[in-house]
């Protein structure tokens, strides 16, 4: 199968899906004729979310991306951006920390499979400090409010999800 220098794979955990990952995925879809959503299943992890209620989140929150689909895999990203038929994984740096770890990666996956390329965004000025794990304490630790806090980090579509879960939780 030949794998389209038009179409890009973006993979992560989206555990839960942040303004972050929605302004790289944006971006990306403006970039190439497609963009995949890799929804990464570690069996060794617990997430606050399942996997299907993952996929369920970022198709809602990426609606209006027509040229954006959403998939759960497992395994090696290289193994799944070729069988997307993608030869582009999409990354977001949002530190230099971020660009270390990303730059080791992108080293191994060039090693696993010269054919497909790494191209890396940089994050937002107003993005480069959410995290995944800074809004589950935010989702955890602060009251919930009309203007509630994690308006500036989650797109709207997670709030309710986000704060059921701290919730059920208790």
């Amino acid at each position: 199968m030949s794998l389209s220098p038009r179409h890009a794979v973006y993979v992560g955990s989206f555990d839960p899906v942040t303004l972050g990952h929605f302004d790289i995925i944006s971006r990306g879809a403006r970039l190439f004729d497609r963009v995949t959503v890799g929804i990464g299943v570690n069996p060794g992890k617990s997430p606050l979310f399942t996997p299907q209620e993952r996929v369920e989140l970022l198709q809602d929150v990426l609606k209006p991306l027509a040229n954006v689909r959403v998939e759960c895999f497992e395994g090696l990203t290289v193994n799944f951006v070729r069988r997307c038929g993608a030869s582009v994984t999409l990354r977001g740096i949002r530190t230099l920390t971020d660009l270390d770890a990303e730059f080791t990666m992108s080293l191994a996956n060039h090693v696993l499979a010269p054919d497909i390329e790494t191209v890396f965004l940089m994050a937002g000025e107003k993005y480069s400090h959410i995290s995944s794990s800074l809004i589950k304490q935010i989702a955890q630790l602060s009251p919930e409010t009309e203007t509630d806090p994690l308006n500036a980090f989650v797109p709207v579509e997670v709030i309710e999800p986000l704060r059921a879960k701290f919730r059920n939780l208790r």
